[in-house]
């Protein structure tokens, strides 16, 4: 999984049946401190809700397959959940709060 920020949205009225429905979010890749990487941002399925701005866990590749709403989609990346906060090596590095 990776740590994005949503930093976009996508909307495509035409897309594979599979997908019909769903919200695409443009995200980042992000660190820990949620710092946008210099990395091309690209088109993740929403699975949880998420929003603009929010900091967000990406499933990449088959991953992205394997939730409810996209098992048998066509998706390479899928936002699985919505992060609160992140402790790395004992250190809150982010908090959403």
């Amino acid at each position: 999984m990776l740590i994005a920020r949503v930093v976009g949205s996508a909307v495509s009225t035409i897309k594979a049946d599979k997908l019909s429905a769903r919200k695409l979010l443009v995200v980042q890749e992000a660190t820990v401190r949620n710092e946008l990487l210099d990395r091309t941002p690209f088109v993740a399925v929403d699975a949880v809700g998420a929003g603009e701005g929010e900091l967000v866990l990406v499933a990449v590749g088959s991953g992205g397959r394997f939730t409810a709403l996209t098992d048998q989609a066509p998706a390479d990346a899928t936002i699985v959940g919505i992060l609160d906060s992140l402790e790395v090596d004992g250190i809150d590095t982010f908090n959403k709060s």
